[in-house]
C-alpha cells in the first residue's frame, strides 16, 4: 500500500504530465524536480531522505497509468531520474539505486502487471542513472536487484520468484551480479 507521500507525489505528477507531448520525458523530469526539491531540505539523506526517495519513486510509478504511458517505461525513467537527483544533490548514489528500485515495484505492486519486467527494468534505470554521474554499473546494478528482490518479497513469495527470474534471464543486465546477489539473497 502506498504512503500518503507516494499517493501525493502520484497526484503530483498526473497534474505535470497529463497531456504531455513526450509523456516519459515529463515524468522524468518531474520525478528529478520531486527528488531535488524534496530532499534538499533533508538534513540526513542517509535515513529519511531514502526512504522519501523510495516514496517519491513509487508514486511516480503508480501514477504512470493516470498519465498514458507503460509501468514499465515509468520504473526505469523515475528511477534512473532519482538517482540523477541524488547525484546532483551529492548524496549517495548507490544506496539512491537500491531505494528508488525498490519504490518502482512497489509503486508497481499496487497496479498489477508484471513485476518481473517492472523490476528489470528498475535495474535498467540504476545502471543508466550510475553510469551518466561516474559511478559504477556494477554496483548500482547490484544495489537495484537488492532493492527490486527485497520489495518483490514484500508483496509475496511468488513475486519474488517472478522478479529473481526476471533478472536471471534479463539480456541486458549483469548476468555475473545478478546471480550473485540472488544468491546471497536466498541464504
Amino acid at each position: 500500500m502506498l504512503s500518503n507521500f507516494a499517493k501525493e507525489v502520484s497526484s503530483t505528477i498526473v497534474s505535470t504530465v497529463k497531456g504531455a507531448d513526450d509523456v516519459l520525458s515529463s515524468l522524468r523530469g518531474a520525478v528529478k524536480n520531486q527528488v531535488v526539491g524534496s530532499l534538499k531540505d533533508v538534513s540526513d539523506m542517509a535515513t529519511t531522505g531514502m526512504d522519501t526517495l523510495a516514496d517519491i519513486v513509487s508514486g511516480s510509478v503508480s501514477a504512470a497509468s493516470d498519465v498514458g504511458t507503460s509501468v514499465v517505461g515509468a520504473a526505469k525513467g523515475a528511477v534512473s531520474s532519482a538517482v540523477s537527483g541524488v547525484s546532483e544533490l551529492g548524496g549517495d548514489v548507490l544506496s539512491a539505486a537500491q531505494k528508488a528500485a525498490q519504490g518502482a515495484v512497489s509503486g508497481a505492486a499496487e497496479l498489477g502487471g508484471d513485476l518481473g519486467e517492472v523490476a528489470v527494468s528498475a535495474v535498467e534505470g540504476a545502471i543508466e542513472a550510475a553510469g551518466s554521474v561516474g559511478v559504477s554499473t556494477g554496483d548500482a546494478a547490484r544495489e537495484a536487484v537488492l532493492g527490486v528482490v527485497k520489495a518483490a518479497d514484500e508483496v509475496g513469495g511468488e513475486v519474488g520468484k517472478t522478479v529473481r527470474a526476471a533478472l536471471m534471464s534479463a539480456a541486458s543486465l549483469p548476468h555475473d551480479v545478478v546471480e550473485k546477489v540472488l544468491k546471497g539473497s536466498e541464504s
